[in-house]
Parts: C-alpha cells; structure tokens; sequence
C-alpha cells in the first residue's frame, strides 16, 4: 500500500507539473499581462512598472521559473530588494529555513499572485472566499445523484424491461441529453419565476446574502436547491445507467446463484452481496463528476448567481483575469488528482478482488 502510494504521488506530482506548464504558456500567450493588468488608459511608465514588480520584464523562461519558484512549498529568494524573487513583507507569510550567498530558503503555503482586476487581492484569498460555495454546490447535487440514481437503478435493474424499466431509461437518456446550461434557464424560470408563488424559490441567489437591513449575512438554504438539481440531473441518469446494468451483470455471477442456493432471500442476497460489488463503475463515475462538477458548475452558478469558483472563472475571463483563471484551472487539477487517488483505495474497499499494485 505505501509503495503504491508513494507512486500514486510521484505520477501525481508530473501531472500536476505538466497542467502547470500548459497553462502558464497558454494563458501567457494572451497578450501582455501588464497591459491587461492597468487596463486602456496606461503609461509607457505604469507599464514598465508593473513589468518590473511581477517579472514581466524577463525572458518568458525566466518568468515560468519565478511561477514554479511561486508554487512551490520550498522557495528560493534574493536578498535584492529590486529582485522579483525578493520576500517582500506583503507578499507572502513565510517561515525561513536556511541561506547561502544572497539567496534566502523559505517554506509556505503556494503563491497564486494577485489578481489583474481586483488589484492587491490575492487570487488564494478569492478562491477561499468562492470556493466553500461550490463544495457545498458539487455534494449537495452528488448527494442527489447518488441517492436517486442508486435507488432507481435497483429498480430498473429487478424490473428488467417492464414498463418501469423503460420509463426510466427514457428519463435517464434524457436527463444525460440536456446541457445543463439548458436546464439551468429552464429550471430558474419555472421553478422560480412561473411557480415562485407555490415553490417560495427564487431565480437566482447564492448561499449566503445581505439581510433587508444590509448588516449581516444570513445563509440562505433554499437557494441550494434549483443549482442542486440541475447539476445533479446529468450525474444522477449516468449514475441510473451505470447502476443497472452493474447490477444485472453481478446478479449473473456464481456467487450470487450460491447464495440464493443458502436459501438466503431475494433482498438478502440484493442487500448483502449484490449491490456492494456493483458499486464499483459507480464510484467512477461519482468520484469524476464530482471532481468535474467544480469545474462543470460555471454555467449553473453564474445563471443562478451563485457565488461560487465557476462564477469566479466567469468573470475573471470576462476581464482577463489570467492569475484567477490559472489558479482556479490549477486548484482544480488537485482536486481531479487527489480525488482519483481516494478512488483506487476505495476500489480495493469495495471489491478484495481489486489488487493494489
């Protein structure tokens, strides 16, 4: 297990480093960071300011080991207080651990930058204060997902081509068909909107807002439950699909006719062997959904207004906001790698027939 780990961790960390080195060639070939960062009405001086304050100046090389050197945990920086790499009070809190020449060693948390529009606020801030917003989004609408599409699986899958079954095949197929961009419109008109009077919802609205009186933040669930649904709809028929034809392949294996041979009863052998060892295409599809609904949230957030890191991305894409954008693209990419090293554990759980290699 810790060998596998230790792997697990090192293809990890080349991952993370080639996402790393994609999006900083690709968002940097947008145009001049410096010039998106002042806006239209900028000096030849205010350029070659800023160019100078965030290493703008350099070689595009050099400016791609200023970011790593950003990133990393353990971070190099010059005793020069003209020197980008120079730790500057306001930068970053840092803890030293040693120095040789004019080079100082440090640790701490990685470095997104600041960001372009909202300027002197840093980018880790932004996704702190957005992000806790879309977790709560992506598990309230995985929550959903599983807890329907398990159950209607089951049913679908003991009620093999009856009337039930097809009903919900037809649901499913179109529940995946319909983009949730779609789906959102539609769901925040008639639900909130056409039906406000009997559902009390609203068209658009985040977790937390203002009272009347403008004081105080008050957290509002019901805003949870129209963003939930929609971006638990296309989870939810995978999770129907996947769940039924799992079931039905497992319900065809020896160990199951063994059981019935116990005289064990249908829910019994359903409950007790049946539905655990069919869980296993399952747990791959929620363990990426769930991972590609922090990315995948952006349209159902920003129709709804809910201020979470897909609205974020919106509008930083809408100002060229390149250091959220990358650290968003970039704080998900852990997400995506971290979750899919929980899944292979959660494999051998599930099935002792899953060996750990």
């Amino acid at each position: 297990m810790i060998r596998y780990l230790i792997n697990k961790i090192f293809y990890a960390f080349i991952t993370l480093l080639g996402v790393i080195t994609v999006i900083f060639f690709l968002f940097n070939k947008l145009g001049d960071p410096a010039k998106m960062m002042l806006g239209q009405n900028q000096s030849e001086e205010q350029v070659a300011a800023v160019k100078k304050k965030y290493g703008f100046d350099k070689p595009i090389g050099t400016q791609f080991l200023y970011y790593l050197n950003d990133l990393s945990p353990i971070s190099f920086h010059s005793e020069a207080e003209n020197d980008y790499t120079y730790l500057g009070p306001n930068k970053y809190t840092a803890t030293r651990l040693f120095g040789f020449g004019n080079i100082t060693t440090v640790i701490k948390a990685p470095y997104l930058r600041e960001s372009f529009a909202k300027q002197g606020k840093k980018v880790s801030h932004i996704i702190g204060e957005t992000i806790p917003n879309t977790f709560v989004l992506a598990i309230s609408a995985i929550i959903i997902a599983i807890a329907l599409g398990i159950i209607f699986g089951i049913i679908s899958a003991l009620h093999k081509d009856t009337w039930i079954d097809k009903a919900i095949q037809i649901l499913s197929t179109f529940g995946m068909s319909v983009p949730s961009f779609f789906s959102a419109i539609l769901f925040a008109w008639l639900f909130g909107f056409v039906l406000h009077k009997y559902t009390n919802l609203e068209m658009t609205g985040s977790l937390y807002e203002l009272d009347d009186f403008g004081e105080k933040m008050n957290i509002q669930w019901k805003n949870l439950i129209l963003p939930a649904i929609v971006l638990g709809i296309r989870p939810l028929a995978v999770v129907i699909q996947l769940m039924r034809n799992s079931l039905l392949e497992v319900l065809n294996q020896d160990y199951i006719r063994t059981a019935r041979a116990k005289g064990l009863s249908e829910f019994q052998v359903i409950k007790n062997h049946a539905v655990k060892n069919a869980l296993n295409p399952v747990v791959t599809a929620i363990s990426g959904w769930f991972a590609s609904m922090l990315a995948g949230a952006v349209f159902v957030e920003y129709i709804f207004g809910w201020n979470g890191l897909g609205k974020e991305i919106v509008n930083a894409l809408n100002t060229l906001d390149l250091p959220v954008i990358m650290g968003a693209v970039l704080v998900i990419a852990i997400i995506f790698i971290t979750i899919n090293i929980f899944v292979d554990i959660i494999y051998a759980w599930l099935d002792p027939r899953v060996k750990l290699s």
